[in-house]
């Protein structure tokens, strides 16, 4: 029953949410993602995190300093072979980064909520058993929520276990050329990322691809990893002009991360489902 009650929160918070993607995909996620929850993992009673993995890559962003420029979502793009859409196709955009705006009060007094989200690369994420073919994976040594992109059929049921809306379906072939790539002097798709294909569904990585070069860099030169070198990895943390967004590893007690994970103004986005989100908020004040 407490499976069922998790799940019944998690659709609860679905319909209440403005989503993009109201179609029959969405639907089917949904019911995909009914059928499995019998065989999720019970949350509430879940080991500790440090337990199981070797690293806890996290991510922590601070609301006072996001200024919304959205930096982090067209950098975002330009490294991981993001399509960019139409206006007419905006519904179908693809973002593995976003920031959502919200406007709170009246004239003269309205004030805008920032609200940067990536993928939260949960510790239970509901998005990995309602995969039918183990597309979706955690990677236990660094708990990372992954996908084998071959393996993908598009079946959709991540796209509807997901609380967070983060994940996203591609609708057409992906256009990996445009003019914002030329912008970035750019004009030639990633080499060191893998293409997509129409059909499948794709989110952020916390960018595997650098995170895998570092590592095994410093294997070869017989070193360890740096806080300093962990805030290089991401590059929506790396183009962030407001200094809001960290990236690091949460067991390593003298890391950024961990240190900003103790403060007081310090929370979890949808933390009562949990799903024990890998990013972590502060608070504006």
């Amino acid at each position: 029953m407490e499976e069922k009650d998790q799940f019944k929160k998690v659709i609860t918070t679905l319909e209440k949410k403005s989503l993009k993607r109201k179609d029959f995909l969405r639907m089917t996620a949904v019911a995909g993602a009914a059928l499995a929850v019998s065989n999720m993992p019970k949350i509430a009673t879940a080991s500790p995190a440090k337990d199981k993995s070797k690293h806890r890559y996290t991510m922590v962003i601070d609301l006072a300093r996001c200024v919304g420029c959205e930096a982090c979502t067209v950098a975002c793009k330009v490294e991981h072979n993001v399509p960019v859409v139409s206006p007419k196709e905006f519904t179908n955009r693809i973002q593995w980064t976003e920031v959502f705006f919200k406007e709170k009060g009246g004239y003269p007094h309205v004030k805008i909520d920032l609200n940067p989200r990536p993928c939260m690369h949960c510790e239970n994420p509901p998005c990995v058993p309602v995969c039918p073919v183990k597309a979706t994976y955690q990677d236990k040594d660094r708990g990372l929520v992954l996908q084998h992109h071959e393996r993908c059929t598009g079946v959709g049921n991540c796209l509807g276990a997901c609380p967070y809306d983060a994940r996203y379906f591609n609708w057409s072939k992906p256009d990996y050329g445009g003019r914002l790539r030329e912008l970035a002097l750019n004009p030639d798709p990633h080499p060191q990322v893998e293409k997509r294909r129409k059909g499948i569904a794709e989110k952020c990585t916390f960018c595997v691809e650098r995170l895998d070069r570092l590592e095994a860099k410093a294997e070869k030169e017989g070193r360890g990893i740096s806080d300093e070198d962990l805030h290089l990895v991401c590059t929506c943390v790396k183009t962030c002009m407001g200094r809001a967004r960290h990236f690091g590893d949460l067991n390593d007690p003298n890391s950024t991360v961990s240190k900003l994970a103790g403060s007081a103004r310090a929370f979890h986005m949808l933390e009562e489902l949990g799903t024990q989100p890998k990013v972590i908020y502060l608070r504006e004040a």
